[in-house]
């Protein structure tokens, strides 16, 4: 029988773990993971946003099922979560909120109000008036490069631009190979909070044509206060281990800064932006939450 769960608000919960070489199983109503000389590790399910699932991880029914129900993103992710392969659907996506994010994606006017906000959250700064899509995307991406450059400059890195090859990994220059990792461990992070808060990760404003282009919309609105500096600062003292370097600070990043906690919020604003009514809470509506175990103590160790 699956344990039952005391639920409480997904801001409350930790953000994510990484787990490799392993299955993910429910035993004596615990969620666990058992290496392969039966070890077992119990993990906190109810108090955790996502599980980044790496190579050598299996998952059986019974944990899935576990983790659709209380609300857990199982995300299945290349070695030291450099690529994003595949994700669970957490529960709880509703299909008003679906609506009312297509409509104002689909209507040229209304998206151009939620670009707008987009630009203003991460920039506060005036935009000409008359300025369409493309030519605020444009603008981003000039203030981007020279973020870049800025920030290179400032944890006295060679910066030669922002280049990878996403099907040769190992081609990358370290500045790019940190910038990689971190900004695949914040696309997770923000997925979770995408799905937990019922909307689609493929219906996006400024990115488009992708299966996660709202989550890379509400991911940059949090990139360069979170994960650039932490990609930067690293690729700075030349680790041995870049990509795992990378993984451990960025998940102690968004513990101290509580970005999950920032997250659906902020996609409650940039939407609101739009300037139709969000839909209103049904009295029997599934709401973003996670269960959590009573007594459960700290879970943001990697396993």
């Amino acid at each position: 029988m699956l344990p039952k769960l005391k639920p409480i608000a997904i801001k409350e919960r930790i953000s994510m773990l990484f787990l490799e070489k392993g299955e993910l199983d429910v035993l004596d109503g615990a969620f666990v993971l058992v290496d392969k000389n039966g070890v077992r590790t119990h993990i906190p399910i109810g108090s955790v946003a996502c599980l980044m699932l790496e190579p050598g991880s299996r998952v059986s029914h019974a944990a899935a099922i576990l983790a659709a129900r209380v609300g857990c993103l199982l995300i299945w992710v290349g070695e030291a979560g450099v690529r994003l392969y595949s994700a669970g659907q957490p529960g709880g996506a509703r299909s008003d909120r679906l609506l009312y994010q297509a409509k104002l994606a689909l209507d040229e006017e209304l998206r151009l109000k939620v670009v707008r906000k987009m630009y203003e959250f991460r920039f506060d700064d005036d935009i000409p008036s008359g300025s369409n899509v493309e030519q605020l995307r444009g603008m981003e991406g000039a203030r981007v490069k020279k973020m870049y450059e800025l920030m290179a400059k400032r944890y006295g890195i060679e910066w030669k631009g922002r280049r990878y090859d996403s099907a040769e990994w190992g081609s990358g220059d370290l500045p790019n190979r940190c910038l990689s990792s971190a900004t695949s461990c914040l696309y997770g992070v923000t997925e979770a909070g995408v799905l937990a808060a019922g909307y689609a990760p493929a219906i996006g404003f400024v990115h488009t044509g992708k299966p996660l282009s709202f989550v890379y919309d509400i991911a940059d609105l949090f990139k360069f206060e979170t994960v650039v500096p932490v990609a930067f600062s690293i690729a700075a003292k030349k680790p041995t281990d870049p990509e795992g370097t990378v993984r451990r600070a960025c998940r102690d990043s968004f513990r101290e800064t509580k970005l999950l906690r920032n997250i659906i919020p902020a996609i409650e604003e940039i939407l609101a932006a739009g300037g139709i009514s969000p839909p209103e809470d049904a009295p029997d509506a599934l709401q973003p939450a996670i269960p959590v175990e009573e007594g459960i103590g700290d879970a943001g160790h990697r396993n």
